[in-house]
């Protein structure tokens, strides 16, 4: 039986939802809305009230302190002792997924011969080394970076990596980065109640990663290898169903897939790309269907695992929209351009 832990962190998660951005206060900003506009709507949502009163100049400082308030809401949970252990279990796994990305952003920077922005979210932040890893002049010392933050499965992948052998071997080794992550996600479902949908929850992450490398590489005209930077333990769209409808035409592509939903989906893509012409419209209307699909596992669960995994997602997809829209505000862009590429819960 459930004790008071789960009562509690369940409680706690749906209260905190309560205060996430929402698509009325989106509608509420004005078409040409300024930065202070924006501050000014999403004022009595929990990411804006901490926001009040913060001094920036350019957007990246600002976008920093978005991340820097998505950590708070991560220290938070961890602080939290009368939780149950696999909610601290499952935290610990999620948020490897800013050291994968912030691992990507060494890599990308030492084949670009400069420093990239990371995000100050997860373990190797946490460890005090996220500029080390940035500023890190060869995969040696990115992946001595991993060993000390005891990331050693990470740092592995690494050690086969070359970086004379050009962009197209890092995106492979980061397509096994991407594994790596998706097969410790995956593991943490054994054996926990609900277990079988959260595994289901990451197997739609997993094929919506890879229906939209599908579709980019058949639109884009790119090499059909690219199927290896598919993740591997895809559910419906596994790597080799991937390498099978990389080789044919972009119209063939929803009938060989089994599943009604994603061939939907799939089918949506194509035709908003042949109406627009757009490549964005792969990104706008996948995310969107992803988060849909999640939303209906994850959401109605209390009590539950399930619970600490769609606040993560949902306050990560918060994140990703105001940065979409404080953007959009310092480049004096009208809000109307950017409304479809925002993915809003309520």
């Amino acid at each position: 039986m459930l004790g008071v832990g789960y009562a509690f962190i369940s409680a706690y998660l749906k209260g905190e939802e309560a205060k996430t951005l929402t698509s009325s206060q989106v509608s509420d900003m004005s078409k040409e809305a300024g930065i202070q506009d924006v501050l000014d709507a999403i004022r009595e949502t929990d990411v804006g009230n901490y926001l009040q009163g913060v001094s920036v100049q350019t957007f990246d400082e600002l976008d920093e302190h978005l991340w820097l308030y998505f950590g708070e809401c991560l220290r938070q949970l961890e602080w939290f002792k009368n939780v149950p252990p696999e909610i601290h279990k499952i935290l610990r796994i999620y948020i490897l997924k800013f050291d994968v990305l912030n691992i990507k952003a060494a890599l990308e920077g030492i084949s670009a011969g400069k420093k990239m922005r990371g995000i100050p979210v997860g373990v190797i932040y946490t460890n005090g080394l996220l500029d080390e890893l940035l500023g890190a002049q060869d995969v040696e010392s990115i992946a001595g970076v991993l060993k000390q933050c005891k990331l050693g499965d990470y740092a592995s992948i690494l050690e086969e990596y070359n970086a004379d052998e050009g962009v197209k071997f890092r995106l492979l080794i980061e397509a096994r980065l991407d594994g790596e992550y998706n097969r410790s996600l995956l593991s943490i479902t054994r054996r926990l109640k609900d277990g079988s949908a959260m595994s289901k929850a990451f197997n739609i992450i997993a094929d919506m990663a890879n229906l939209q490398i599908i579709l980019r590489t058949v639109i884009g005209e790119m090499s059909a290898e690219t199927a290896g930077y598919a993740i591997n333990d895809g559910y419906m769209i596994s790597r080799p169903l991937a390498e099978d409808l990389l080789s044919l035409k972009l119209n063939d592509i929803p009938g060989k897939i089994e599943s009604a939903e994603y061939r939907n989906i799939a089918e949506e893509v194509i035709s908003n790309y042949d109406r627009s012409k757009s490549v964005t419209v792969i990104e706008e209307i996948i995310d969107k269907h992803k988060f849909r699909l999640i939303k209906e596992i994850l959401s109605p669960r209390v009590l539950s695992p399930l619970v600490i995994i769609w606040y993560l997602i949902l306050k990560e997809t918060e994140i990703r929209n105001l940065r979409l829209i404080l953007k959009a505000a310092f480049d004096n862009i009208s809000l109307d351009e950017i409304k479809d590429y925002l993915v809003l819960s309520s």
